[in-house]
C-alpha cells in the first residue's frame, strides 16, 4: 500500500499525488469527472484540489462547477471522511478578494457546493497585497475556530507577505498556514526555489505544487514538428523553444526508459523528491490519463537521476 505523506505541521496525511479538479466542469463533464475520481480513489488517492473559481472562465459557467461536481461525487460515494478536500478563495466572480467578509462568505458558498460541513485545507488563491495580513489571517482563524476549515494554506504569494503572515499568526496565537501551493516544475524552478522554499522549510510548510507538468509539456507529447490539440497547447509548446525544455525532455526520455516508466511519472517523481514537497498536483480528463500520474507513488528515482534532471533543468 502506498505510504501517505504528512502535510506540513497538520495532522492531514495525503497521497503523494494531489488530483487537480480544475478540469471538472471544463474539459471533463460530470460523468467523466466521476470516473476519474473513482479511479483515483481506487488507487489509494485521497487528496483532491479545487477552487471556488473553477471554471468561471468558460462561457456559460459562473464558477464553482468543479466544487459542485466533487460535492456530488462525495455524496453519492459516501466517502467524505476518506478524502482530503482542498479549495481556494479570492477569484470567484461573486466573491473576489480577501477581505474578511468575503473570505467568510466565500467559504460558506464553497461548503454548500461541496455538500460538506468542513473544508480540510483552505487556500488564499491569489494574495491581495492591499488587504492587511491581519485581516486575512483573522478571518481564516475564525473559520478554523468555527470548525468550517481544518487547516489554512496560501498560494501565489510573495516571500515577504508569506513571512509576514506566518509571523503574525505565531505572535497572536492564530491559525497558521501549514501548506503552500506554488507554481513549480522542471521548467519553472525559480517560481518556488529561493525565498518561498526557504520559508517553507523554516516554518515547516508542505509544498503542493501546481502546474506540476507545465501545462502538459512534461508529459512528453510536445515534440518538434508535432501538433497537440489541447486547451493548454500554446502555453505548453513554448518550452520547446528553450534549451532548458529540450534538455529536460532528453533527460526524461532516458530515465523513463531505464525504469520502463512513463515520462510524466518521472517528471512528477523529481518534483516529489524535492525538499518540502508533499504532493504535486496533476489533473486528468480521462481515466486513461491517470496511470502515468499515479505512478509517482511507486517510482523512486536514484540520487544520480534526480541530479541529472536538476542539471538539465538549470
Amino acid at each position: 500500500m502506498t505510504s501517505l505523506r504528512k502535510l506540513g505541521s497538520s495532522d492531514l496525511e495525503v497521497f503523494p499525488l494531489s488530483l487537480g479538479g480544475n478540469v471538472f466542469g471544463w474539459t471533463a463533464d460530470e460523468t467523466a469527472s466521476f470516473a476519474v475520481l473513482d479511479a483515483y480513489a481506487a488507487a489509494g488517492g485521497n487528496f483532491v484540489d479545487t477552487a471556488d473559481s473553477y471554471s468561471a472562465w468558460i462561457d456559460g459557467n459562473s464558477g464553482g462547477e468543479s466544487e459542485t461536481i466533487i460535492g456530488r461525487w462525495l455524496q453519492t460515494r459516501g466517502n467524505r471522511d476518506d478524502v482530503v478536500i482542498a479549495t481556494k478563495v479570492s477569484q470567484h466572480p461573486e466573491f473576489p478578494g480577501l477581505s474578511a467578509d468575503n473570505i467568510k462568505a466565500a467559504a460558506d458558498a464553497s461548503l454548500r457546493r461541496l455538500g460538506t460541513d468542513h473544508i480540510d485545507l483552505y487556500y488564499t488563491h491569489f494574495d491581495k497585497p492591499e488587504v492587511p495580513v491581519e485581516e486575512i489571517i483573522g478571518a481564516l482563524d475564525e473559520l478554523v475556530r468555527a470548525g468550517k476549515v481544518r487547516y489554512i494554506a496560501a498560494s501565489n504569494i510573495t516571500p515577504e507577505r508569506l513571512q509576514e503572515s506566518l509571523e503574525f499568526s505565531d505572535r497572536e496565537g492564530l491559525a497558521r498556514y501549514v501548506a503552500l501551493q506554488p507554481h513549480y516544475n522542471l521548467v519553472s524552478r525559480d517560481t518556488y526555489e529561493g525565498g518561498l522554499q526557504d520559508l517553507a522549510a523554516r516554518f515547516g510548510l508542505a509544498a503542493v505544487p501546481y502546474f506540476a507538468l507545465a501545462a502538459g509539456f512534461l508529459t512528453g507529447k510536445y515534440r518538434p514538428g508535432t501538433t497537440v490539440r489541447s486547451a493548454r497547447a500554446a502555453g505548453a509548446a513554448k518550452h520547446l523553444d528553450t534549451e532548458r525544455g529540450r534538455n529536460v525532455l532528453t533527460a526524461l526520455d532516458e530515465i523513463a526508459r531505464a525504469h520502463d516508466a512513463q515520462i510524466p511519472t518521472v517528471a512528477l517523481a523529481w518534483l516529489a523528491a524535492q525538499p518540502t514537497v508533499a504532493a504535486p498536483i496533476a489533473s486528468a480528463r480521462t481515466v486513461e490519463q491517470l496511470p502515468a500520474l499515479l505512478g509517482v507513488a511507486r517510482l523512486e528515482l536514484t540520487a544520480e537521476e534526480i541530479t541529472r534532471l536538476t542539471r538539465a533543468s538549470a
